[in-house]
């Protein structure tokens, strides 16, 4: 018996062995999507594991934003092993060969760090050359953007450096590189180029080798309690593994859910395509079941096809999928923070033939259940229609094990129960929708058809609801596929046109910061000689948060239950003070007191609504403040909301006038460029003439996060094409596997005197309507689902694209309706009898 099966599906697939291919050529890119990202991402973890000591340069560093205490440096002091230091600010540096003062990270270094690793420079000869005097070296974006050449000058404050070679890596390096590059050079000339003034920002780090039989993660975490209550943060190897899999977990959610989006396209076409062959072929099963065949056997023979052919394009799939991943460190090389190491991910593959095949005979398998059912009565009546039958336990269990599989496989991709319990939920539901909102179309069309409109537009309208209809298929799979490629538009447009609006009009685009008292007029002069508005000038002044209701820093950080978040205890406070709030601030409790003219009198200040959240204050609670030495109470009179958008100084806190005007201060100006020759000029100028005084041009910082979105841009688009071509994939093969049923009926509407330019119109007014409905329906879902992710999520003004949403959509409904016109043209370009013998046999 099994061989007769075996047989049985051998012959009778060879005339529909194309079909089948296209039934089951939708899961293909679904399984490539997910063999490539999943080898890609499990690269990258071993390589983070390899080289994550090789990033860091040491086995502890310890970094910290204010001086560390003497019990902490006598903590780290009693590590054994090699020891470097590290002091890091952010400055100008004046190229006098080119005119150009650009704002830098400097980085002085003492001792032999890295100790893991090396710099990567060039001339390589010269990469520890910077330790042998006054050289520098520079990284390689800044010698690029000012044209710096090895061996010109430049001056950092009031000593001269001779630049040795280019910096291609930056250990340690962050966003900022991209607007404040770095500049490396010996720790001891940094006091000497007199940059180092009360209320520099200056990160101290201390950078240690230990023996292999010391445990720095033990001694870590023994320490961590004590330094972190005093802003002194200590990382590992362990720390820098576990840093690293967090800032890319977001991409790898990205790129995971766009091979879970093509798996279920994939999924939905193979379920849709063996719906339409198994409608195909009830005649063929109705002869072998007048023949003595069981409802099992013919089951077998059929899910044998189906069944080999889908392990077939699985296999395919996994193999593209392993060729795929040798490109996304290609697209993905401006994120990476070293260079992958790419091999055969076995686990990958393995992943991929499992899951490909697993999900795809559950998804076959839900159409071709109903092949036990069809009655040999159809050979004598083709009209016969089998009984309705209730749900049976096979179907429901069936649904069961998908929605099970589905959870299961996210809860891997997610990491979390929760996350895959709200991500399955979500996609039952829209899923769901899609299947109501076709139910509905189908329902409202049968019960108000416009019998009285012209023959054309009936035959059409009408193909939406007869048997085999495609419009549940087609809305469904089209619907989700337009849905994703329209909130991606939608989406990045968004975040895109946040940041452009943060240069608009009047927005201010350069910063001065570290202005002495004495400096005040001179800047303004230069600033006003060259037209440019003073936009705002604010004193700063550093202070610390001891205690606040009673209880110290360490006390509050030392109680669990406190809810007392550490950023905001342990964070320096820049303050200043003013008699007003400004444009960008609105109050939200309290009164705002602006001046104290009695010194008697108690201090009352302004917090920034979050960060009293974060310190567990409320209206009337004392904060004592330690102001270089001088300790200050105070007590907090409003909370306010602050406008980040906007491109200025903001402050957490804000004294009254009259307290303040007699502490160690700078002076922050924040001012507006014209244009970029103008910008030149004036950061030279000021480079000249106040060497301490930093110029953030933020001009620079918005084309850097341009850059940064455009690159996130074209990576969103291009995982985003997996779904796009699966979704396009299922389509196609939805539309010419629908070719049989509208062959038949062209066929008899030829025969009764139809037209050709007849058919091409019934067939254009169906798809056009398919593909209307289909788009419309995407886009909808679109426009809510980014409504919500804008407002929820990302926290963005929303709009709607309409001039991209409408591209989309006239894509989309062209594009159904071509595949449709090309479906009918055997039809009209050749006889009927012709036809009907090489599609029906």
């Amino acid at each position: 018996m099994i061989n007769f099966i075996l047989r049985t599906a051998w012959r009778d697939s060879r005339k529909n062995r194309g079909r089948l291919f296209l039934f089951i050529s939708s899961i293909l890119l679904g399984i490539a999507a997910l063999v490539a990202i999943n080898s890609f991402n499990y690269n990258l973890k071993n390589d983070i594991d390899k080289q994550a000591a090789t990033l860091l340069g040491a086995d502890i560093i310890v970094s910290s934003r204010t001086s560390i205490p003497t019990n902490l440096l006598d903590q780290i002091d009693s590590l054994p092993g090699e020891k470097a230091q590290a002091r890091e600010l952010l400055s100008m540096a004046y190229f006098p060969d080119q005119d150009e003062s650009v704002f830098v990270n400097i980085k002085a270094i003492s001792g032999n760090f890295p100790f893991y690793g090396k710099l990567n420079v060039e001339p390589e000869i010269n990469r520890n050359k910077y330790k042998e005097g006054r050289f520098v070296l520079i990284g390689q974006s800044l010698m690029d953007q000012i044209n710096i050449q090895p061996g010109e000058v430049v001056r950092l404050g009031d000593l001269d450096f001779e630049v040795v070679g280019a910096l291609l890596t930056d250990f340690g390096g962050n966003m900022t590189s991209g607007f404040a590059p770095p500049i490396y050079l010996d720790g001891k000339f940094l006091d000497q180029t007199g940059l180092v003034q009360p209320g520099s920002l200056i990160t101290r780090k201390h950078y240690h080798k230990v023996p292999s039989n010391f445990d720095p993660d033990l001694w870590a975490d023994t320490h961590d309690e004590m330094f972190r209550r005093e802003g002194t943060q200590i990382e590992t190897v362990r720390d820098r593994k576990v840093a690293l899999k967090d800032a890319f977990s977001g991409l790898n959610s990205f790129l995971n859910l766009v091979a879970l989006v093509s798996l279920l396209l994939g999924c939905l076409g193979v379920a849709s395509s063996v719906l339409i062959y198994v409608k195909s072929k009830v005649a063929s099963i109705a002869v072998f079941r007048c023949l003595g065949m069981s409802g099992r056997s013919a089951f077998l023979i059929y899910f044998l096809q189906v069944g080999v052919l889908g392990f077939l394009a699985t296999c395919i799939g996994a193999i593209l999928g392993s060729a795929v991943q040798l490109v996304l460190p290609l697209v993905l090389k401006d994120f990476l923070p070293f260079d992958v190491v790419l091999n055969i991910s076995w686990r990958a593959l393995w992943e991929g033939l499992i899951i490909g095949f697993v999900i795809t005979t559950l998804f076959a398998l839900i159409p071709l259940i109903s092949i036990r059912n069809v009655s040999p009565l159809r050979t004598l009546r083709a009209s016969f229609n089998e009984s309705k039958k209730k749900l049976n336990i096979v179907t429901v269990l069936l649904y069961f094990l998908i929605v099970l599989f589905l959870f299961i496989f996210l809860f891997f991709l997610t990491d979390g129960i929760e996350s895959a319990a709200y991500f399955t939920l979500g996609l039952i539901v829209s899923f769901g929708v899609l299947y109501g909102v076709s139910s509905f179309i189908i329902f409202f069309i049968k019960k108000y058809f416009p019998r009285n409109w012209n023959f054309v537009f009936r035959q059409g309208l009408s193909n939406l609801f007869r048997p085999n209809n495609q419009t549940r298929t087609l809305l469904i799979s089209i619907g989700l596929g337009t849905a994703v490629l329209t909130t991606l538009f939608i989406v990045q447009g968004l975040i895109l046109n946040s940041v452009a609006q943060m240069d608009a009009g009047n927005q201010p685009n350069m910063i001065l910061f570290g202005i002495e008292d004495g400096q005040q007029a001179g800047v303004k002069n230069i600033t006003r000689e060259m037209d440019m508005p003073v936009i705002q000038h604010v004193p700063v002044v550093t202070m610390k948060l001891e205690s606040w209701n009673g209880r110290t820093k360490g006390e509050w950080l030392a109680d669990t239950t406190s809810g007392v978040e550490a950023w905001a205890a342990n964070r320096e406070s820049r303050v200043t003070y003013r008699d007003s709030l400004d444009i960008s601030e609105k109050l939200v409790a309290g009164n705002f007191i602006g001046r104290r003219d009695n010194p008697s009198d108690s201090v009352f200040i302004s917090l920034d609504e979050g960060f009293a959240d974060a310190l567990k204050v409320d209206l009337g609670d004392e904060l004592i403040f330690n102001v270089q030495g001088v300790r200050l109470p105070t007590y907090v009179s409003s909370f306010r909301e602050i406008d980040f958008r906007n491109m200025q100084a903001r402050f957490f806190i804000v004294f009254p006038e009259g307290v303040l005007e007699d502490a160690p201060k700078f002076h922050v100006l924040v001012t507006k460029s014209p244009d970029s020759k103008t910008t030149g000029a004036f950061r030279s100028q000021i480079g000249r003439t106040f060497p301490n005084v930093s110029v953030i041009d933020l001009g620079m910082i918005l084309q850097s996060l341009g850059d940064i979105l455009r690159k996130v841009s074209y990576v969103v688009k291009f995982m985003a094409l997996f779904s796009i071509l699966t979704g396009l994939i299922v389509l196609i093969s939805s539309l010419f596997l629908s070719k049989l049923q509208r062959i038949k009926e062209s066929v008899l509407l030829r025969t009764i005197g139809a037209s050709r330019k007849q058919i091409f119109r019934i067939v254009a007014t169906e798809y056009l309507i398919l593909g209307i409905l289909s788009a419309a329906t995407g886009i909808v879902i679109a426009i809510v689902g980014s409504y919500l992710v804008a407002k929820y999520q990302l926290e963005l003004d929303f709009f709607v694209p309409w001039l991209q949403i409408g591209l989309v959509f006239l894509f989309v409904c062209g594009l159904v309706t071509a595949i449709g016109i090309l479906n009918s043209r055997d039809v009209v370009n050749r006889t009927p009898l012709e036809v009907l013998r090489q599609e029906v046999g």
